[in-house]
C-alpha cells in the first residue's frame, strides 16, 4: 500500500514538474508541442514494447516440448495470479536473470536466461517468475510508459529551448518564460525527471516482490533467488543494451555506489529483508 501510495506521488511530481518546466521552457505552445512528440513515440513504444524488448534481449520463445517443466510452473502461477499464461522466451546467456514485457497481461511475454535455470531450485524459479507475473498482473508496463511520456516530454522541452536560445533567444514575457528560468530549468529539469521516473522503477520491484511472494507463497525462496541472482549478476554482468536493464529483475550491469543513485532497482539487501519479513 506504501509503495502504491508513493508511485502516485511520484507521477503527481513528475506530472507538476513538466508543467512548471513547460512554462519556464517553452511557454504553452512549446509545452504542448512536446507533449504530443512524447506521447506519439511511446504510444508507439508502448504498443510494440514487448517485440522490442524481445528482440533486442535476443530471446528467442520456446515451447511446451522443450522447456515442459518452465511452461508447467508459469501456467500454474499465471492460474494462481488470475492472469492468462503469458508467452515464455529463453535468453542464450549463462548469467542468471529474468524480466517480463507486454502491454496488458492478455499480450504478456516473460524471458529466463538458461544461467537462471541452471542455479536456482524449483522454489527459488517459482518466485522469480512469480515476481515477473507481479509486474504483469500489476500493469508496470502501462505505469513505465506513462512515466516515460512525461519524462520524455520534458526532455524534448530541454532541447527545443536550448535549440531556441541558439537561434533565436527567448523572449521574457508571459508566453515564452524568462531566459534565466529556461537555462536553470534545462539543467535541472530533465535530471529531477530522470530521478524521478528511476524512483517509480525502484517502487514497482518492491510491489512485484511482494505480489510474487503471495502469488508462489515462499517469501523466502524468492529472497533466496534474489541474492544468488543478485551475487552472480556482480561477477559476471550480462551484456544488454542499458535501455533494457531496467526491465530485469535484478540489474544486469554492473555499478558502484553512485550509480546506485541512478538505478532503476531498489537495493538488495532492502528488498530481501522485507521479503524474509512478510
Amino acid at each position: 500500500m506504501i509503495n502504491t501510495v508513493k508511485t502516485f506521488i511520484l507521477m503527481a511530481a513528475l506530472t507538476a514538474l513538466f508543467m512548471v518546466a513547460g512554462r519556464a521552457m517553452g511557454g504553452q505552445q512549446g509545452m504542448m508541442i512536446a507533449l504530443f512528440m512524447a506521447v506519439g513515440l511511446n504510444f508507439f513504444a508502448y504498443w510494440n514494447s514487448d517485440k522490442m524488448a524481445l528482440a533486442m534481449n535476443h530471446a528467442r520463445e520456446i515451447s511446451e516440448v522443450e522447456a515442459p517443466e518452465l511452461h508447467l510452473i508459469v501456467a500454474n502461477l499465471a492460474r494462481r495470479a488470475g492472469i492468462p499464461k503469458p508467452r515464455v522466451y529463453i535468453i542464450e546467456s549463462p548469467t542468471p536473470n529474468a524480466f517480463a514485457t507486454g502491454r496488458n497481461p492478455q499480450h504478456a511475454a516473460v524471458a529466463v536466461t538458461r544461467g537462471i535455470l541452471q542455479i536456482l531450485n524449483r522454489e527459488e524459479l517459482e518466485g522469480v517468475l512469480a515476481h515477473e507475473l507481479g509486474h504483469i498482473k500489476n500493469r508496470d508496463i502501462l505505469i513505465s510508459s506513462i512515466a516515460a511520456v512525461m519524462a520524455g516530454a520534458i526532455s524534448y522541452l530541454a532541447t527545443m529551448a536550448q535549440w531556441a536560445m541558439i537561434f533565436g533567444g527567448t523572449r521574457d514575457d508571459d508566453e515564452g518564460g524568462s531566459p534565466l528560468a529556461t537555462i536553470v530549468m534545462m539543467i535541472v529539469a530533465p535530471l529531477a525527471a530522470t530521478l524521478i521516473q528511476m524512483a517509480i522503477s525502484r517502487s514497482r520491484e518492491y510491489l512485484a516482490d511482494r505480489a510474487g511472494a503471495e502469488i508462489c507463497g515462499h517469501p523466502k525462496a524468492l529472497a533466496s533467488a534474489l541474492n544468488k541472482l543478485a551475487n552472480y549478476n556482480k561477477q559476471i554482468p550480462m551484456d544488454v543494451n542499458p535501455a533494457t536493464a531496467q526491465m530485469y529483475i535484478v540489474n544486469p550491469l554492473a555499478g558502484g555506489s553512485l550509480a546506485n543513485l541512478f538505478s532503476t532497482h531498489p537495493p538488495i539487501e532492502e528488498r530481501i529483508r522485507r521479503l524474509l519479513s512478510m
